[in-house]
């Protein structure tokens, strides 16, 4: 039976300091620890998420970069990561001036789902490919959104936190009525949430009250061993798996691996 075509999911907020990469990085994780093969990309060109994976610079010889505007062997650009099932496509500094070289190519904001959905993908046999996305609505984030089937918002809980949404929105429907009719929202991620925090539950409700079902049931608390992690390179999974903010991910692993009947037989599956 052929294995079907991995679940592509943007990570996406043009607002910085939201937890995008923090999100990337150990919701990939989470469906890790539940059998899934996965890829992350890293299109953020300071690079965090290659960072906090533990890919040194000294690693990165071909990047996103590469794979987007000069088509590497995979092999070449796929790196492995310390945690099982989990691999990294890296990002540099290179992937800053993509926009200037992507404007000139006629064929800019396709680039990145056809180097996705090249048959030579189908060896690796990933079931999530997750884009860490970069802080704007450039060109690279475009591409993430044309080349996925879904984007995941993570929004902070913060006073103005919807006011943000309306503009990703916007290009989010423009991507969907012109470049992929099958885009859709995977939902909104409530991040460093504080349950003791009046404002934060007031987000909360806000965000419930205006967006409904997209709000993602699991909520990703302020905790202190998430801001740890990646200074000692891995997932908070990894780096303290007992912790509040590594049960918060792998509950939104299972959240999102129930939403798309997603189950491996593994010790650690649970589901």
């Amino acid at each position: 039976m052929l294995r079907p075509p991995p679940r592509i999911m943007a990570i996406a907020n043009q607002k910085g300091g939201v937890g995008k990469t923090t999100t990337a990085i150990n919701l990939a994780a989470g469906l890790s620890e539940l059998g899934a093969q996965v890829l992350v990309v890293d299109l953020d060109p300071q690079g965090n998420a290659s960072t906090g994976l533990g890919i040194d610079a000294g690693r990165r010889k071909l990047t996103s970069y590469d794979l987007i505007l000069d088509r590497p062997d995979l092999a070449d650009v796929i790196l492995p990561t310390k945690t099982d099932r989990l691999f990294i496509c890296p990002a540099n500094a290179d992937l800053a001036s993509a926009d200037i070289e992507l404007a000139v190519n006629e064929k800019r904001s396709q680039l990145l789902r056809e180097a996705l959905r090249q048959p030579a993908m189908d060896a690796f046999g990933f079931d999530y490919v997750l884009i860490d996305c970069p802080p704007s609505l450039s060109l690279l984030t475009v591409n993430a959104l044309i080349a996925c089937d879904s984007v995941l918002v993570p929004l902070q809980s913060e006073f103005f936190a919807l006011e943000g949404l309306s503009q990703l929105m916007l290009t989010i429907r423009e991507v969907r009525s012109t470049a992929n009719t099958s885009l859709r929202i995977e939902g909104v991620l409530l991040t460093m949430y504080d349950k003791r925090n009046n404002l934060s539950q007031l987000v909360e409700g806000d965000a419930r009250q205006n967006l409904g079902e997209l709000v993602f049931q699991t909520m990703i608390p302020r905790n202190v061993r998430v801001s740890e992690a990646p200074s000692y390179a891995m997932p908070v999974l990894a780096y303290d798996s007992a912790s509040k903010g590594s049960e918060a991910y792998r509950a939104l692993s299972q959240e999102i691996a129930r939403r798309h009947g997603f189950v491996r037989t593994l010790p650690e599956a649970v589901i």
